[in-house]
C-alpha cells in the first residue's frame, strides 16, 4: 500500500516538520546575544522581595515621543507600581534612575506614587538625575547618588505654543511651586536653597539654573548619602526589616 495516497496512513517523526526542529527553535544563547549582547546573565533569585524600577531616558507624558528616543513611560511606572503595592511578595523598591528628566506632571505623578507606597523603597541616581528625575530622586524612602552622577536644577519650561499673558506665567509658577514643594517636603533641602540653586546665573552656559555632583547633593540635602548599589541593596534590607521585624522570628525563637 502507498502511503502517500493515504495520509491517515502516513507517520511523520518529529524531525520532519521544519518548524519543529530543535535546530530551528532559537536557543537561550542565541536570545541573550540578540537581546542583551552577552551570552550570561545573572538570574535574579526566584524567592528576592525586592523589585527593580529602572526610570531611564526621558519621562514621557501625554505627548508621544519619537521612536529613538530613549523613554520612561508613565503608563507603564503607575501600574507596576500599583501592583507592588498590592503583592505581598515584594517587600521593598529599588529605584534605579538615569535620566534627563521629561514631563513635569507625569515625573510629579509618578513621585507622588512612590512617595506613598507603604513599602521601604531607595532610589540611587546614577549617570544622572536631571529635572522632574529631581522630585523623583527624593520621593523614595531613603536616596543615593554615585559619586560621579550629575542632577541639573532649573525653572519649569514650556514647549510648543505660548500665550504671552499674565495668566500664562501664573500658571507656570504655580506649577513649578508644586515641584519645589514637593522636593523640600522629602529631602533635608531648604524651599530657599533649592530656589537659589533653581534660578542661578552662571552655572550652566547658556541657561539659568545649577549642576551638582555627587557630593554637592548631599551637602545641600538634597540626597541623603553617596553610594553606589552595595549600600543601596543593603540599606533597602535594612528597611525592610525595621519595616517587617517579624519576618525573621523563628516559632518560640529570639531576635538576636
Amino acid at each position: 500500500m502507498n502511503n502517500d495516497n493515504h495520509p491517515e496512513y502516513r507517520f511523520e517523526t518529529p524531525n520532519e516538520t521544519p518548524n519543529e526542529t530543535p535546530e530551528n527553535k532559537p536557543s537561550g544563547i542565541i536570545e541573550k546575544i540578540q537581546q542583551l549582547g552577552q551570552t550570561n546573565v545573572p538570574q535574579m533569585p526566584q524567592d528576592t522581595n525586592i523589585h527593580c524600577l529602572t526610570i531611564i531616558g526621558q519621562i514621557e507624558g501625554h505627548m508621544q515621543l519619537p521612536p529613538q528616543n530613549k523613554t520612561t513611560k508613565y503608563e507603564h511606572i503607575i501600574p507596576q507600581l500599583a501592583a507592588i503595592e498590592q503583592n505581598p511578595n515584594i517587600k521593598g523598591l529599588l529605584v534605579v534612575l538615569n535620566t534627563v528628566g521629561g514631563d513635569v506632571e507625569a515625573g510629579l505623578a509618578i513621585s507622588e506614587m512612590l512617595s506613598t507606597l507603604t513599602k521601604p523603597s531607595v532610589s540611587i541616581v546614577l549617570g544622572g538625575g536631571h529635572s522632574i528625575g529631581v522630585p523623583i530622586a527624593v520621593s523614595c524612602s531613603y536616596s543615593f547618588i554615585a559619586e560621579t552622577a550629575t542632577m541639573t536644577i532649573h525653572p519649569i519650561r514650556l514647549t510648543g505654543l505660548v500665550i504671552g499673558v499674565p495668566q500664562s506665567f501664573e500658571y507656570m509658577d504655580k506649577m513649578q511651586e508644586r515641584v519645589v514643594k514637593f522636593v523640600t517636603s522629602h529631602s533635608n533641602i531648604s524651599e530657599e536653597k533649592f530656589k537659589d540653586l533653581m534660578f542661578a546665573k552662571g552655572n550652566l552656559t547658556r541657561d539659568i539654573g545649577t549642576n551638582i555632583i555627587g557630593k554637592e547633593a548631599v551637602k545641600y540635602g538634597l540626597i541623603d548619602e553617596v553610594g553606589g548599589i552595595g549600600k543601596a541593596m543593603k540599606k533597602l534590607n535594612e528597611l525592610i526589616e525595621l519595616n517587617d521585624p517579624g519576618k525573621n522570628e523563628e516559632e518560640g525563637g529570639i531576635i538576636q
